[in-house]
């Protein structure tokens, strides 16, 4: 009973929670993101240079392999009706994976350290440390990109992004869950781990490749395309603290206070008293 109730609040959730996402970054970060493709392309079609010894070799080869997978092209959502639809999808499926994260630690701290503790303030307080540590943390040293500007290798951003995640979150555990003095200690320790072993960053130019103009016009883009992906995190962790509590509230609480009552973890007082 109480994992049909879990799944439905987290279903609900996502539904809400996605579509405010999804309609905030058509707002703030689409328009970016398009405008950014349009330089992209242009640096797409600039034809890169070809030894002339090697010239007739290489336009073969390309002839040939434009002949043999033209047809198998990567395929990707037109722009419009088509690529909001998938982009909702995707959105929903994201807010359905962090709203059972949500309440599995809600659940976690109504079982191990108060029952009495309000829904709607609890998940405050988790989603603001899954801001913090899922965009907050990271993004201090890895910062959102616009499409066509070059970076660090992948794998090493994806190990650091991981370190940065992991520590933020370990971070806000022991905050949330130790009681003695020295775990502020701790906490900062973590926060300054992935700083410690510094951010990936990449040796070269992240414009290379693009004329005067678009440089201008995409380091333009680039700085409002952070404060745009700022802005869209902070409104799916503040709509995802504000529906994530009200649906916890409504149908995961009264579950789980009946099982803990039931296995004789939580006290009635205390039940009462979080009803």
């Amino acid at each position: 009973m109480i994992f049909q109730r879990l799944i439905w609040a987290a279903l609900a959730t996502a539904v809400l929670v996605g579509g405010v996402q999804t309609g905030v970054q058509r707002w703030q970060a689409a328009p970016l993101i398009l405008a950014a493709e349009v330089y992209e392309e242009q640096k797409a079609e600039t034809p890169e240079p070809v030894a002339p010894a090697a010239h007739v070799h290489a336009e073969a080869a390309a002839h040939e392999h434009e002949h043999e997978h033209g047809a198998a092209k990567e395929w990707e959502p037109a722009n419009g009706f088509e690529r909001i639809g998938w982009t909702l999808v995707a959105n929903i499926l994201h807010a359905f994976s962090m709203a059972l994260l949500v309440f599995a630690v809600m659940g976690v701290v109504v079982a191990k350290r108060s029952a009495a503790v309000g829904s709607l303030a609890l998940a405050g307080w988790v989603a603001a440390a899954g801001f913090v540590s899922l965009h907050l943390w990271p993004s201090l040293g890895l910062h959102a990109e616009v499409p066509g500007m070059e970076a660090a290798p992948l794998h090493a951003r994806q190990l650091w992004w991981a370190l940065a995640v992991a520590s933020a979150a370990g971070a806000c555990a022991v905050a949330g869950f130790v009681c003695a003095a020295w775990r502020w200690l701790v906490a900062a320790a973590l926060l300054a781990l992935p700083f410690i072993v510094g951010a990936p960053q990449l040796q070269g130019d992240a414009l290379a490749g693009f004329g005067p103009e678009a440089r201008v016009a995409l380091e333009q883009l680039g700085g409002q395309f952070i404060w745009a992906t700022t802005w869209v995190a902070l409104s799916f962790w503040a709509s995802m603290g504000l529906v994530g509590g009200l649906a916890f509230q409504r149908w995961v609480r009264p579950g789980l206070l009946a099982v803990l009552k039931g296995a004789g973890v939580a006290d009635a007082g205390a039940v009462n008293a979080a009803r």
